[in-house]
């Protein structure tokens, strides 16, 4: 198979239509790129064709340009693009991409903007696009970073890491997110990348709770550098290759998930700790916490490889077997350094 045409004038589908989706449409445009969105909410599509605007997320983006076509046709716009950047939850993806046929994404180079686990068969975002669809892996890649798209829609400077097996594509990929607020570095870890994107949602949900049971910040950053050894420690245990978890593709992207007022995981996880259930929780929060299902991945694949994840662990037993948030934070104390 030849490799998917990449290039300054290849066209960019995003699928998604949530704050993170409507910031990368933001930034590709900004960068002289013509984008096909895909927006399956007819009142969502409807408002962007009427006001240029997304009246769910961002809305202070505005869209006026002649180089983006907003679509309900998911075939479409795969179909007219060269890359395709996907933006939806986790638990959503399937449901989103259903419509394709298995051979939609031959030829074409997809770009994962989840930072979830598929709950369909506990798989990263490019496991899933390679079983379900036949996405070789070098046609995968991963955007991540420490990156709220609140901070993008404001022109904050901020930093990405564009994932790729090829680091020719994944410079080639980054200089269509590059701007003057947004850097790009590259890297190879397809793996960490993905599962430091899973990890970290459960950490910044074990922060959220401590804080909302009345933790400080001192103990809170004991909590989160611990989580950062926790993450290091699972990773090196189930794939070995050259990283460096202190870059912001891992250690970055954790701070920004455990402290920021825009994390959605932190603020799942402060509820949480002032006493809500996980199910008021969720649907008083109007986004899609990914540590949720992400605490149940990861409970199985610590068991399969026998790895010690005290604190991982203290969210499942939270978020899953219904035991007492107080409990179980203290319970992890005297393993924390």
């Amino acid at each position: 198979m030849s490799q998917p045409r990449i290039h300054k004038d290849s066209i960019c589908a995003v699928v998604g239509y949530g704050s993170w989706a409507t910031a990368i449409v933001k930034i590709l445009l900004e960068n002289g790129n013509t984008v096909r969105w895909h927006v399956r909410n007819p009142d969502v599509k409807a408002h962007l064709a009427a006001h240029r605007t997304n009246p769910k997320y961002l809305s202070q983006v505005h869209f006026f340009t002649d180089r983006l076509t907003v679509t309900s046709d998911i075939a479409s716009a795969v179909r007219d693009s060269d890359v395709i950047i996907v933006a939806v939850p986790s638990a959503f993806l399937g449901l989103t991409l259903e419509p394709l046929d298995r051979h939609a994404l031959d030829g074409k180079f997809i770009i994962s903007a989840i930072k979830g686990i598929v709950p369909d068969g506990y798989l990263t975002v490019a496991e899933w696009l390679n079983q379900r669809y036949g996405v070789p892996f070098d046609r995968i890649g991963i955007v991540t970073g420490p990156c709220h798209a609140e901070e993008v829609a404001l022109e904050r400077l901020s930093y990405l890491t564009m994932v790729c097996k090829d680091p020719e594509i994944a410079r080639m990929l980054g200089d269509k997110f590059a701007n003057d607020y947004i850097r790009v570095t590259t890297s190879a870890d397809i793996y960490g990348a993905e599962y430091a994107a899973v990890l970290k949602n459960i950490y910044a949900i074990a922060v959220g709770i401590a804080h909302g049971l009345g933790y400080g910040d001192n103990f809170l950053a004991v909590l989160i550098s611990n989580s950062a050894l926790e993450m290091e420690h699972f990773l090196t245990s189930t794939f070995e290759a050259e990283r460096n978890v202190c870059n912001s593709a891992y250690l970055g992207d954790l701070l920004v998930t455990c402290y920021s007022q825009f994390s959605r995981n932190r603020t799942f996880g402060v509820m949480i700790g002032k006493g809500y259930s996980v199910k008021n929780a969720q649907m008083e929060m109007n986004m899609i916490a990914e540590g949720y299902y992400a605490a149940d991945c990861i409970h199985r694949l610590r068991a399969r490889f026998g790895i010690e994840m005290p604190i991982a662990e203290a969210v499942y037993g939270i978020l899953y077997e219904r035991k007492n948030p107080a409990a179980q934070i203290k319970s992890i104390l005297d393993q924390l350094k």
